[in-house]
């Protein structure tokens, strides 16, 4: 079983996850992507029996579970880093805090054809998987074990992905990641100074200032933020506040939905399809911080590697200003 084992140190909670060492091409980390499909291809459509049982498919009605017909698919990952069954056991060992290896880790399988990508979805497919990510979201919320939903995407072997069929992981945690505290702790800083949402400002100054803002329209934005950790990094921001994503009313996924497609499309054109990361941050599962946090999406390029000096300090070396990386994907035009 997985475990959970906290850095006494910083705090941090990692994931010992022997299970996962089974996956395929776990340390290749090749630049071709298979666009062609095969018979071995476990996400494509005809191969459903090379996956665990679906959770969740959206397919047409009197289309039989578990076949082929579908629009898209959920599933347990086969090689999962949590799992839902069993209980947390939190316990000591010395001065080190531990727990087993509880959570959920699904595949969402974005569409049944192997060449299609994310941004290449018309806006009915993009709505949704979107709105399949909220299901999946509520749906595990009722596990009171379960702190953080986490929703993010691997887009070819740079960010991380083992298989070139486009998809989508969740993973459900019974802490709730560095990243996301330390969201959660500056926005509430701001909030508690303020009396304001610090990412309503941020949109806000955004656009009326106009330099790192992409696109917009009245229901989303796309902005390259002000300090980026990666060239080409982008934030996705709803213009409506609202601390979680599963709240957010079918009128707007569209708009959503037209930001991530404008933000993947163009990075496409400008970088010539490059790998990067997706990554849904939400509130915590838990009440509190409705009116501190605002949900959003963040798109990671990877376009370079992390060295020593990153490693060491924590502090992020990018070559690329913002405001320069915004101005050319505001020329690009899919």
């Amino acid at each position: 079983m997985s475990e959970l084992r906290q850095d006494p140190v910083t705090g941090v909670w990692v994931v010992i996850a022997p299970e996962r060492k089974k996956r395929p091409r776990l340390f290749h980390r090749g630049s071709a992507r298979d666009l062609t499909g095969s018979k071995d291809c476990p996400f494509c459509a005809g191969n459903e029996g090379l996956t665990p049982p679906e959770i969740l498919a959206v397919r047409p009605p009197g289309t039989p579970a578990g076949g082929p017909g579908w629009q898209l698919r959920v599933f347990p990952n086969r090689f999962p880093a949590l799992r839902v069954e069993g209980n947390l056991e939190r316990r000591g060992d010395g001065l080190y805090d531990r727990m087993n290896g509880i959570g959920a880790h699904e595949v969402i399988v974005e569409s049944p054809d192997h060449a299609t990508q994310l941004a290449d979805l018309p806006p009915a497919a993009m709505n949704r998987v979107l709105t399949v990510f909220q299901q999946r979201i509520r749906d595990l919320k009722n596990d009171l074990r379960l702190r953080y939903v986490m929703i993010f995407k691997n887009q070819g072997p740079a960010a991380g992905a083992s298989l070139p069929h486009t998809h989508s992981q969740l993973v459900a945690l019974p802490v709730v990641p560095l990243r996301v505290r330390q969201e959660l702790e500056g926005a509430r800083r701001h909030f508690q100074q303020k009396e304001r949402c610090l990412f309503c400002d941020i949109v806000a100054q955004e656009i009326a200032d106009g330099q790192r803002l992409v696109w917009e329209d009245a229901m989303a934005c796309v902005v390259a933020p002000y300090a980026p950790r990666f060239p080409f990094e982008l934030a996705i921001y709803p213009r409506r506040h609202g601390a979680r994503f599963e709240d957010c009313p079918e009128s707007e996924l569209a708009g959503v939905g037209a930001a991530l497609t404008t933000a993947l499309g163009r990075l496409n054109l400008a970088l010539k399809n490059p790998d990067y990361n997706l990554v849904l941050h939400n509130a915590p599962s838990a009440p509190g911080d409705e009116a501190s946090f605002h949900w959003h999406f963040e798109v990671m390029p990877a376009l370079g590697s992390v060295a020593g000096f990153e490693w060491g300090s924590g502090f992020s070396i990018n070559p690329i200003p913002p405001e320069e990386a915004a101005a050319v994907l505001r020329e690009v035009r899919p």
